[in-house]
């Protein structure tokens, strides 16, 4: 009964050749594992952040004398609006979760390698872009932490030698953050980004389907085509195969997302602070300003640098090297094999201390310097993020020599199960 429509649909529009292209006939390697689910799902969450998007701007209004009243209508009167906004919220923690995830699989099974290249770093503009998203929308409930956070944060820019203080006002739109700079923000928020993030995810997309997905052995199923077929011998059509395995994945999903949604929306202050529920006031700071968790690995190497003959732009910039370096990840690491399956023991240590210092900052970044107390007149959680500072980026640094020194093991010829 559809034949005579989508061949007129075809006859105008391709989407049978896509449906082809991307989905029946793009073959996937057919030994993906439970890492492979998070691709998949952060498209989903930002379909679910930009759905849940449009129904709060319906209602709020950005306007500094009425943002956080607004914020409280959705809450209370609304129908439904609470779990909308919960929806929302949980949504921005949870797409950082699962992009964290994402990234941590490229590590482990080298999906950076050549040919992902340019893969590699679509995909970190798009984590750009996330962090400027989740930015510009954390100012918008106007609350205290909002507030003060994104009163800290504008400031940094304002340590940037000659251009820092024009820089700053730019950003703000005023000399302090204000109506001008929550209108700004949600424009920002609510247009420019997320048109930004589509197409970054579409030219993501392509781009792996160009080169082909990468695998847990990091092997290369082009290599091995069927000489009658030309099919990869070793991958499996995307649809049915992969669309099934990641519904279930979708599943699990949601059923942890809806869990977190009317049972802890709040996370106990980690996805929605408590002084976020306190409307913003210029005048009475926080005890303790932090921003939300997914930036507080990057914040704590801000505040483990000293500052400099009294400017803090040495720690802006490490701040901003700690992502910036992330790019040059696939020139950084020449092993001679991709996966971590058949890696040596140096690559295994130095990836285990890297995961557990981004980890740990992302912990002190949560909490006052002076968590742990004193000893020798600093403060101890200062000097253990100092630390775990240098060990981030000396994984980086020293992955040229690891790679070199390594042990590594002969890949097979084809993909195991």
């Amino acid at each position: 009964m559809l034949t005579p429509v989508t061949t007129w649909i075809d006859e105008r529009f391709p989407m049978s050749k896509m449906v082809r292209e991307h989905l029946t006939e793009y073959y996937a390697p057919k030994n993906f594992n439970f890492w492979y689910f998070f691709g998949g799902l952060a498209i989903f969450v930002l379909g679910i952040q930009i759905l849940s998007g449009i129904f709060l701007t319906m209602h709020y209004k950005p306007d500094a004398d009425k943002a956080f009243a607004s914020v409280e209508y959705i809450m209370r009167d609304v129908p439904l609006g609470w779990l909308i906004r919960y929806v929302h919220s949980t949504g921005a923690s949870l797409f950082f979760v699962v992009i964290y995830l994402h990234m941590f699989r490229a590590l482990l099974y080298g999906s950076y390698r050549k040919p992902r290249e340019l893969l590699w770093i679509f995909g970190m503009v798009i984590y750009l872009c996330l962090m400027a998203e989740a930015f510009f929308g954390y100012l918008l409930p106007w609350g205290q932490m909002s507030y003060w956070g994104a009163q800290v944060i504008v400031n940094l820019f304002g340590a940037v030698p000659l251009i820092g203080p024009d820089l700053a006002v730019w950003i703000r739109g005023d000399y302090v953050v204000s109506d001008a700079t929550l209108s700004r923000f949600f424009a920002l928020h609510v247009i420019a980004v997320p048109i930004a993030l589509l197409g970054l995810v579409v030219a993501h997309i392509l781009s792996l389907h160009e080169v082909g997905s990468n695998n847990p052995d990091g092997i290369d199923i082009k290599k091995n085509k069927d000489p009658i077929s030309g099919k990869p011998l070793d991958g499996i059509p995307f649809h049915p195969y992969y669309t099934v395995k990641d519904i279930f994945g979708l599943v699990i999903f949601m059923i942890i997302f809806a869990f977190i949604v009317f049972f802890a929306p709040e996370m106990g202050g980690y996805f929605l602070e408590h002084n976020n529920f306190i409307p913003a006031d210029p005048l009475k700071t926080p005890d303790h300003i932090a921003p939300v968790w997914y930036f507080t690995p990057f914040y704590s190497i801000l505040r483990a640098v000293p500052p400099m003959f009294g400017s803090q732009f040495p720690g802006v910039l490490a701040m901003g090297g700690a992502v910036v370096i992330l790019f040059f990840l696939p020139w950084l690491d020449r092993s001679p094999v991709r996966s971590i399956r058949y890696k040596g023991p140096l690559f295994k240590i130095s990836l285990t201390i890297f995961v557990a210092s981004f980890l740990l900052l992302g912990y002190l970044g949560l909490k006052p310097t002076n968590i742990w107390g004193q000893l020798g007149g600093a403060d101890v959680a200062t000097v253990v993020a100092q630390l775990c500072t240098v060990l981030y980026f000396m994984f980086f640094i020293s992955l040229p020599i690891v790679s070199i020194l390594d042990r590594t093991k002969v890949e097979p010829d084809r993909v195991t199960s």
